[in-house]
C-alpha cells in the first residue's frame, strides 16, 4: 500500500536524489542546477508557494512529488497543478502511480480545487497510458511556452 506524507526539510536530500532520478528518466539530467539549498528554502523556507509529498511503501520512500496552487479567472477557484511526480523504477508497474495520482487529486479535493493538472512528456507513454485509464484528458488546445535562461534576461533588458 501507498502512502503519503508531507514532506519535511530534513526530506530535501532526498528530494534532491529524485529530482536528480526523474531527470536522468527524462534525459535531461545536465539541467538540474537545484542544490540541497535550493530545495530547502524554495519548498520549506518562509515565503515557499510550492509543496511536497512524499511517497512511502513498508516504511521505505518510492517517489515524491511537487504541486503548487494555479488560479482558473473562468472558475474563480484554485487547481492543484503537479510540477513533477516520480516513482522509483522498482516499483513502477505495480500500481504506485495510480496510487500516487489518487493520493494527490484527493489532495486537490481537500483544498477545494477545482481542477487538478500537470505536463507530461509526449514520449512517455507508460505515463499517459495511466493519465488515459484515470480519465484524464490531454489539453490539446493549448500550447505551453517558456521564457527562461538568457532570452528572459533580454527580454526585459529590451525594456
Amino acid at each position: 500500500m501507498l502512502t503519503a506524507r508531507d514532506a519535511c526539510k530534513a526530506d530535501a536530500p532526498k528530494i534532491l536524489a529524485l529530482i536528480q532520478a526523474l531527470a536522468d528518466y527524462e534525459h535531461a539530467a545536465h539541467d538540474v542546477t537545484a542544490g540541497i539549498e535550493d530545495i530547502r528554502a524554495r519548498l520549506f523556507g518562509p515565503t515557499a508557494s510550492v509543496a511536497a509529498l512524499m511517497f512511502e511503501h513498508a516504511r521505505e520512500t518510492v517517489g515524491f512529488a511537487v504541486y503548487f496552487h494555479n488560479f482558473s479567472t473562468w472558475l474563480g477557484r484554485h487547481g492543484l497543478f503537479l510540477e513533477d511526480l516520480y516513482i522509483e523504477p522498482g516499483y513502477r508497474r505495480r500500481g504506485f502511480g495510480r496510487a500516487a495520482m489518487r493520493l494527490l487529486a484527493e489532495r486537490a479535493l481537500d483544498l477545494d480545487c477545482a481542477r487538478f493538472e500537470w505536463n507530461v512528456l509526449n514520449w512517455n507513454t507508460p505515463a499517459i497510458e495511466l493519465y488515459e485509464a484515470i480519465g484524464a484528458r490531454a489539453q490539446t488546445e493549448w500550447i505551453g511556452y517558456r521564457l527562461e535562461g538568457d532570452a528572459l534576461r533580454r527580454f526585459v533588458a529590451a525594456g
